[in-house]
């Protein structure tokens, strides 16, 4: 018998992405092992990564000390390496390590996967060009990079229909989960000031003070808001809500709620039109393109469950149809070199 490819992922926790992915390539017959290069799982970790990085990189004296976690996470990693002894690495994001990690990587097969925006990550182009095979989520940063010479691939984003099922339960609320970035600020409390049940959840919303102190902030926006919850409750809070509303900026691609949203059965009100090369606007979907027609939409959920439950059926069947981990593994999987 033929043993399985070992293979190692090397990922952030980012909210657990790292699991769904490793159990995609699990069921593509695998042996899969995974590195979370920037676990923190203990207060106690999460204390002093608080204390001693980033308070002072807010205080403008945390050079040194962000250098030092940095050859400390990769010394983890290089172990995880060495015992694992895989036949093929996925590196997700991985700026957090350092040349070594590079170095010791050898002549292993390597797949680099960015899920963020490519300004976030501190990598050069001439690093890219040489790194092997790189997996992009945003398709308008995938064609620049092949432009200057990079291998560079599109793979969107992805649901994950394993975590947990679907709830039967509604709340009637028009929710949002994630960061609070100004401009989500401005249109959440803007929807909540015209009257709509809006719900917030994330650390940057939350009223508590270990939210206050983890942000490094007391302000918040005048609205219905409750502490940040895992991926697998996140979920489920997307499905309740009359309507989820899914706000970009800037963002280069999709995120993992353009996914999420509908592949749980939400009612996903959503602020980029190029979602229309993933699902179809009005029947899967719905759009918005500012606040005006943003009230409009979520009224319309709030009132008319029946209109919202067509929503919701369409968008999860097509999820499940083209937009899981599984589906975006299978692309991953054709790029080894």
């Amino acid at each position: 018998m033929t043993a399985a490819t070992r293979l190692l992922l090397i990922s952030p926790t980012f909210h657990g992405y790292w699991r769904s992915i490793e159990d995609a390539f699990a069921r593509r017959g695998y042996e899969t092992s995974t590195i979370r290069y920037d676990a923190y799982d203990t207060a106690v970790d999460k204390l002093r990564l608080k204390a001693t990085v980033e308070l002072p990189e807010k205080l403008g004296r945390g050079a040194a000390r962000r250098a030092a976690e940095t050859r400390r996470l990769t010394d983890r990693v290089i172990e995880a390496l060495r015992t694992v002894q895989p036949d093929r690495v996925v590196v997700i994001k991985g700026d957090a390590l350092d040349h070594r990690f590079w170095d010791a990587l050898g002549n292993t097969p390597r797949i680099l996967w960015l899920y963020d925006d490519l300004h976030r990550h501190d990598y050069t182009l001439d690093f890219l060009r040489h790194v092997g095979p790189i997996v992009d989520y945003a398709r308008s940063e995938t064609d620049r990079l092949a432009a200057e010479g990079v291998d560079a691939h599109f793979v969107a984003n992805a649901f994950d229909p394993h975590r947990v099922s679907p709830p039967t339960r509604r709340t009637g609320e028009v929710v949002f989960i994630g960061s609070g970035y100004a401009n989500r600020y401005e249109i959440l409390s803007e929807l909540a000031a015209r009257g709509l049940p809006v719900h917030a959840w994330g650390r940057d919303f939350s009223r508590h003070p270990v939210d206050r102190l983890r942000t490094f902030s007391w302000k918040r926006p005048a609205l219905a808001a409750s502490r940040e919850v895992p991926l697998d409750r996140a979920y489920e809070i997307h499905a309740e809500g009359a309507a989820a509303v899914a706000i970009h900026g800037r963002q280069e691609g999709h995120a993992m709620r353009t996914f999420e949203i509908p592949g749980m059965g939400g009612v996903q009100l959503v602020d980029r039109e190029d979602v229309d090369q993933f699902y179809d606007v009005g029947i899967e979907v719905a759009l918005w393109r500012d606040v005006d027609e943003l009230e409009e939409l979520a009224r319309r959920a709030v009132e008319d469950p029946v209109w919202g439950d067509r929503m919701r059926e369409a968008g999860r069947a097509r999820t499940l149809a083209e937009h899981t981990f599984d589906h975006r593994i299978a692309e991953v999987d054709a790029l080894w070199h």
